[in-house]
């Protein structure tokens, strides 16, 4: 990658960060040294761009939100990419919003992108897992309850090896909704759940009702949460 391009890349990469880039994390980023990094963010800075240091052990680089880029410039593969991954979602809480940035992506696509693009995308499928017959929760619902951080109370059937469903499994549990979890084929909602006491993983397509209630969850410690995933070999999206 030229220097001119990796630094483009790199206003795009802080901008859409949800929390600062260390220069070590940016190095391994981008294939370079972490003083190639510095010397880029510093050339950028002199340029004009609002790029900071946060200190600290959480510390690192970030830009200002305000700041505006270009209009968006996507590659073939790129928006292949895109494109791809957003299709992903169309049975996941997201779906609503992936075909609405889908839809988006397209809009601005290249023209001379488009054919080769949609000719790639048709040869892929994907084998999504049929819903049991009783779930009646719409998936969208479950990505605004997470946002808001509240508390439902859902019926969930559990199973009972090799996925067989066992009617005496079904329970009615309160749970303060933490987060959402894609596990191989299924998405779950994670939370404190108060008849377990501690942190569980819901598999959407077994939880069978689900009420939104008033209250709101008491602050966990986020340490809970991340001791529970630590088992397993996870990764943020952001």
């Amino acid at each position: 990658m030229k220097r001119a391009e990796r630094q483009y890349a790199l206003v795009d990469l802080l901008r859409g960060a949800s929390r600062p880039w260390s220069a070590a994390r940016l190095a391994a980023e981008f294939s370079v040294s972490a003083r190639t990094i510095e010397r880029d963010i510093g050339s950028l800075q002199l340029a004009g761009v609002p790029i900071y240091a946060d200190h600290g052990s959480a510390g690192g680089y970030s830009i200002l939100r305000e700041y505006s880029l270009p209009p968006l410039n996507l590659s073939a593969a790129e928006s292949l990419a895109i494109l791809a991954g957003l299709a992903l979602l169309d049975s996941s809480p997201y779906r609503g919003a992936a075909r609405r940035a889908r839809g988006k992506i397209m809009a601005v696509m290249d023209d001379g992108h488009r054919g080769p693009v949609l000719e790639i995308l048709e040869t892929m499928h994907v084998i999504d897992v049929t819903a049991r017959s009783g779930d009646a929760v719409p998936l969208g619902m479950l990505s605004d309850v997470t946002a808001a951080r509240r508390v439902v109370r859902l019926t969930y059937q559990g199973e009972h090896g090799e996925g067989r469903t066992d009617p005496t499994l079904r329970t009615e549990r309160d749970v303060e909704t933490m987060g959402l979890l894609r596990a191989d084929d299924a998405w779950l909602l994670i939370g404190w759940c108060r008849l377990r006491q501690g942190i569980r993983g819901f598999r959407l397509d077994q939880i069978s009702q689900l009420e939104i209630l008033d209250e709101v969850p008491p602050v966990r410690d986020p340490a809970l949460l991340e001791a529970d995933l630590s088992r397993w070999p996870t990764r943020r999206l952001a």
